[in-house]
């Protein structure tokens, strides 16, 4: 149906607003605290406040409305949240029995009464009585005298408050939405003989929540805060537009701890305008020693040897900052100096002085081969296996690669051709160095008791 609708529509505020000042909170759930602290005109005795300028996605049954001037002379008797928004269908079943004007692409003209619009034709009766289907691919528009009662044109909260106080008031507005969003990136790049990286962080703030945060406080908390997820009764499609605000000299967010998260405010105000992605950096760049590692876990990967990056995010190797969750994009210098990209990984909430374990692929010339060489049973819940684990090395420099080597129940290793550096309960792991242009051959002999 190809059509437009010409409606005249008076809006009327019941209550001027002085003035606001906006703090937002944003959480890694996509769901995000507003705090929307401003000055209005309550008249005396029980009237309507209303606000028009929220989010779509608000959850209203979070709202929180109060006064600051006079929390004692004011109250709440009612709160409504409107969300029966201005749109074709919802006009036409509005104006069921009513008096329209209906054009068609052709330029007729058709006067009368709305029968019916349900199923995209449109009926009507004429003055003279005769009824009329109106086929909805000819119809251009539609005209109405007046925008329906009970429809708004955009989602609103509304108040019934007795007022035994001052006219002017502060007060301050507080709610739940979702379509708030954050999360981090990290660019690294490591030097040229893998000894260490440049880490600097980048925060992409997302807002599909349906409203626009005009120079707001902005807040973020990293943590997995527990919520009860409940179905959205808005879904907006919405298209996205992206800012990179240009990292500072020195850090733009102050960090602390905040009950079992992290919080990160940013030192000066920002606006979040809906439908937009914000990229703020989240600490100038770091440099920190690393680890390049090749790991190889024939039962989990077959002949694949992993390269992973290490590091510790302490103070004394550079960093000491607790990092959030994201990904992280690492690059390496080629000898034409230009920048190339050699991996990502994502890596989960990480408190200062914890080690990071970044996996960027498979080592190209390094190959591993597992295989059972012997399977002895010894009674109805125990055995014994003997692993063979190939390694070979087509570099033209010596590695060391990490084997691991995971069991299940009781188990021992009885004999051995290396010595595990680390064990527990479920894993061996060795550190087997293989020359250049060589195959080393790790052998072990395992009791397994369930």
């Amino acid at each position: 149906m190809k059509y437009r609708f010409i409606v005249f529509i008076s809006i009327f505020a019941i209550q001027q607003v002085i003035a606001n000042d906006l703090s937002i909170t944003v959480y890694n759930q996509n769901r995000g605290l507003v705090k929307d602290a401003r000055e209005l005109m309550i008249a005396k005795g029980v009237s309507t406040v209303s606000i028009t300028d929220v989010a779509a996605q608000i959850d209203p049954t979070s709202v929180h409305f109060k006064s600051l001037t006079s929390p004692d002379k004011t109250s709440i008797l009612e709160q409504n949240y409107e969300y029966d928004l201005v749109g074709a269908q919802k006009i036409l079943q509005k104006v069921v029995d009513e008096k329209i004007r209906v054009v068609t692409e052709d330029g007729e003209v058709f006067t009368g009464k709305l029968l019916n619009a349900s199923g995209g034709d449109v009926v009507i009766q004429t003055e003279n009585g005769s009824v009329q289907i109106i086929k909805s691919d000819a119809i251009q528009h539609f005209d109405f005298p007046k925008l329906p009662e009970g429809l708004i044109t955009r989602p609103t909260l509304v108040w019934m408050v007795q007022n035994q106080g001052p006219v002017k008031q502060k007060t301050e507005i507080s709610y739940l939405t979702g379509g708030l969003n954050w999360h981090t990136e990290y660019v690294a790049v490591v030097n040229a003989k893998d000894t260490n990286l440049d880490l600097s962080g980048w925060v992409s703030i997302d807002n599909k929540s349906g409203a626009t945060y005009p120079d707001a406080k902005l807040k973020l908390v990293a943590g997995d805060v527990h919520v009860v997820e409940q179905d959205q009764r808005i879904r907006r499609s919405v298209q996205v537009d992206y800012m990179m605000e240009k990292a500072a000299a020195a850090p733009q967010f102050e960090e602390k701890s905040f009950f079992e998260y992290h919080m990160y405010t940013l030192q000066r105000r920002a606006t979040l305008k809906d439908n937009q992605i914000k990229q703020i950096s989240l600490f100038p760049s770091a440099t920190t020693d690393i680890k390049k590692v090749y790991l190889y876990d024939g039962q989990r990967y077959q002949e694949k040897v992993r390269v992973n990056v290490e590091f510790k995010n302490s103070e004394q190797a550079g960093l000491g900052m607790p990092l959030p969750k994201g990904k992280i994009r690492v690059y390496k210098e080629d000898t034409d100096g230009a920048l190339e990209f050699i991996g990502e990984d994502e890596i989960d909430h990480t408190p200062k002085d914890e080690e990071v374990r970044v996996f960027l692929g498979n080592a190209f010339d390094l190959v591993g081969e597992r295989t059972v060489t012997e399977s002895r049973k010894i009674s109805n819940r125990s055995r014994e296996e003997t692993i063979e684990v190939k390694l070979r090395n087509h570099k033209d420099e010596d590695v060391i690669i990490r084997v691991v080597e995971q069991f299940r129940g009781d188990w021992r290793i009885v004999e051995k051709t290396h010595v595990p550096v680390k064990q527990d309960a479920r894993k061996a792991e060795f550190h087997v160095k293989v020359p250049a242009g060589e195959e080393v051959v790790m052998r072990m002999k395992v009791f397994l008791k369930y």
